[in-house]
């Protein structure tokens, strides 16, 4: 079966809807229409369409009537709180709203594998479960599908999903066993001393002082206390005290970010920055609160899924250019892949060229809408072939 082919003849197909999703963006668990439109697809296809799942999460099955294992094909539908910036036809309707990360091409992608797959059942074995998810920007969209049920009721076995990447171009393929993503934790501390005046500062208790120490020395931590192979970043982004120049405030605030893909490298940072902030605090004569805000763990490819990936790709596109690709950012197709084996990759997307090169989140972001199916037919020459090859969840 030749996929490629396939995909690029229903191009116009995917790109209505790709397009449609964009003009009507809407944030996590508020996407009503979003939804509504994508179960509407699915059911034309004469697929069995649940709904109604975490808000409004979509799940479709296409049962090809064969032996074989139940696979999971994903795609996020939330938009970002950005105001679009571009001048196209197709920009945002809802102010202050965008699809400023590609999920509206994730689903665009996956509806059109959809297509495939129901035109061509014959060629397919097992059972299929497309599964549309709400809320994968911060709001937990996975867990809470988890959550409420969603693997037990259908079951699946290996799980699959891709992400446009808009910093490389369309024919890069991004493809690597083992962490992909990382594991991201919000970080809080809260530091306490003794207000005073600026011009006595003997009489108080600086917290300022304290954070200005430990944000240099949470760097130093990050950099003398993990191994260089084993990729972990500390970021303090917000940083809160005081109302004027002259008073030393009583409390200060800080807030950043941590992303780790090793799990044990993962709990140690986290109990040497509770270590480390209560010293610091304590050699002031301060006080320090930390609290911790778990949002998703690592993105973990399984081998076995991502080798047969792998061998699907370069049979239905050999001119791509497949390379390891891994980020600190993070996702919660995680919560999938903690339970069952899957794989996670990323399809180039941009086109400097045609002034495509914003990145994601930014208001001008957007992307070559010629990847769209390439990015289908990826999917379903990856998911044909583990329909085909089923693994072991143990193996690998």
């Amino acid at each position: 079966m030749n996929w490629l082919d396939e995909a690029r003849q229903l191009f116009s197909w995917s790109q209505a809807l790709r397009r449609d999703f964009h003009m009507h963006p809407e944030l996590g668990f508020q996407e009503h229409r979003t939804s509504q439109k994508v179960a509407e697809v699915l059911q034309e296809l004469g697929l069995e369409v649940h709904t109604g799942i975490a808000e409004t999460g979509v799940v479709a099955v296409l049962d090809t009537g064969k032996p074989g294992p139940r696979l999971l094909l994903r795609a996020d539908m939330d938009a970002l709180p950005i105001q679009e910036t571009n001048d196209v036809s197709y920009a945002s309707q809802n102010p202050g709203v965008m699809h400023a990360c590609g999920h509206d091409g994730h689903m665009a992608i996956l509806l059109t594998v959809a297509r495939m797959f129901a035109q061509h059942r014959e060629a397919l074995s097992g059972t299929v479960l497309f599964l549309f998810q709400p809320a994968e920007e911060g709001l937990g969209g996975a867990e809470r599908m988890i959550r409420e049920g969603v693997l037990e009721r259908f079951t699946p076995e290996m799980a699959l999903a891709l992400h446009l990447w808009n910093g490389k171009p369309v024919g890069w393929v991004g493809l690597a066993p083992g962490p992909v993503m990382a594991a991201a934790d919000e970080l809080n501390i809260h530091l306490r001393g003794r207000g005073g005046h600026g011009a006595m500062p003997h009489l108080a208790r600086d917290p300022v002082t304290v954070a200005g120490h430990l944000i240099v020395a949470l760097q130093s931590l990050m950099a003398r206390e993990v191994n260089p192979l084993d990729p972990a970043v500390l970021s303090i982004g917000q940083v809160q005290g005081g109302t004027a120049f002259n008073i030393i405030p009583e409390e200060v605030f800080l807030q950043g970010t941590m992303r780790t893909f090793n799990a044990e490298t993962r709990d140690y940072l986290k109990r040497r920055v509770q270590e480390l902030t209560e010293q610091m605090a304590r050699a002031f004569q301060c006080e320090a609160r930390v609290t911790w805000i778990e949002s998703t763990p690592a993105v973990v490819n399984h081998p076995q899924v991502t080798q047969h990936v792998e061998e699907a790709m370069r049979e239905v596109w050999p001119k791509a250019t497949i390379e390891a690709e891994r980020t600190m950012g993070s996702e919660d197709m995680a919560f999938f892949l903690e339970r069952i084996p899957g794989c996670y990759f990323f399809v180039g997307s941009g086109n400097p060229d045609k002034g495509l090169d914003a990145p994601h989140h930014h208001p001008r972001f957007d992307f070559d809408e010629q990847v769209l199916p390439y990015g289908a037919a990826l999917m379903a020459a990856a998911a044909q072939r583990l329909l085909a090859s089923p693994v072991d969840a143990k193996g690998g």
